[in-house]
């Protein structure tokens, strides 16, 4: 089958006004409202937000991971100038993986209980490419070496029980990168390991993806991750994007409340010794039942009237930055300094 061939020119990953929405429950939930975002090739994007604000659900329609039948997804989603949306479950099979693959968050529940990883990458290898098993396996080997899995002919032969969980992490990234994509999607990839290993995971990710060229979608609630991988940080709530930039510019000058509640929320290198964190007060709102203006509206300390009314439009702040707020001039001014 012939694909339309992409330029190099052409972003990797174009969403447009896309719309998930999931029914079973009373009333179908909308996870994703409306959101518009591109990555370029060879570039970082980070998802941040509050759990429940859309990230997953954007990453994994990107694969089309959904279950069909309770799943009504609307917009345009394009990976490397093909409609993932229009494609038939055999074109599917074969994009998964070779052109984007995913990194989940828990390696334990995504990988199979009852085969070696070494097995499944070599399976996951041969599904994709005309190689024998053991130039399959002499692959998976060098990908275990690439993530610097200690002993790695050894732990191929392992089972994913029988790892730690850096080790599984590893070993996950190892997997998703066995057959070459061009776009990789990172689940929350270090939220359920220790702080130390965490690190080690975020440094070597960044260090893949520069090496092998790749574009990533970065999935985190940790502003701190996102800052240390992407090149863009796009900001998440209530399944819309609120606030758009470049990691720097979104650290130095934020313009979305809810961008400045999440950076007073964490520990940061400008907080002075013995200040509080600042909490959110509230609860994200019920997304089956979302209210006509500014989501945030509720839990935003500069809201009016108008917030409530309407869907705020997005306010083009400097290149590139963009927030949907109306209150961008007020919100600069209880944003924190932050140190260099």
């Amino acid at each position: 089958m012939n694909h339309p061939t992409s330029s190099s020119s052409e972003p990797m990953v174009r969403l447009r006004d896309l719309s998930v929405s999931f029914s079973g429950g009373r009333k179908p939930v909308h996870a994703v409202s409306g959101v518009s975002l591109e990555v370029r090739r060879g570039e970082v994007v980070a998802l941040i937000g509050e759990s429940g604000s859309g990230k997953s659900v954007t990453l994994r329609t990107l694969l089309r991971l959904h279950p069909e039948r309770r799943t009504r997804i609307g917009g345009q989603v394009q990976v490397a100038g093909r409609d993932v949306l229009a494609m038939p479950a055999r074109e599917l099979d074969d994009f998964r993986g070779k052109v984007a693959s995913m990194i989940f968050q828990e390696p334990l529940l995504a990988l199979d209980p009852v085969y070696s990883v070494g097995a499944q990458i070599v399976e996951s290898i041969r599904r994709h490419e005309s190689v024998s098993k053991a130039e399959a396996h002499q692959r998976a080997l060098a990908l275990f070496e690439r993530v610097r899995i200690p002993s790695p002919e050894r732990r191929l032969a392992a089972y994913p029980h029988e790892m730690s969980g850096g080790m599984r992490q590893r070993a996950m990234i190892a997997l998703a990168l066995a057959c070459k994509p061009q776009l990789l999607l990172a689940d929350e990839p270090t939220t359920a390991l220790d702080a130390t290993v965490q690190i080690q995971i975020l440094l070597l990710l960044r260090e893949l993806q520069r090496d092998l060229g790749l574009s990533v979608i970065f999935v985190t609630h940790d502003i701190g991750a996102a800052v240390e991988v992407a090149d863009r940080i796009a900001v998440m709530y209530a399944g819309r994007i609120v606030e758009e930039g470049t990691a720097r510019e979104l650290i130095r000058s934020p313009r979305h409340p809810y961008t400045i509640a999440l950076l007073k929320s964490r520990a940061h290198g400008a907080l002075a010794r013995g200040a509080r964190l600042e909490t959110i007060g509230g609860a994200p709102p019920d997304l089956s039942a979302l209210p006509p203006g500014c989501a945030f509206a509720e839990r935003c300390a500069l809201a009016t009237d108008a917030c409530r009314a309407a869907q705020p439009p997005a306010v083009e702040l400097a290149p590139n930055h963009r927030a949907r707020c109306i209150h961008t001039d007020a919100a600069a001014a209880i944003a924190p300094t932050l140190v260099a």
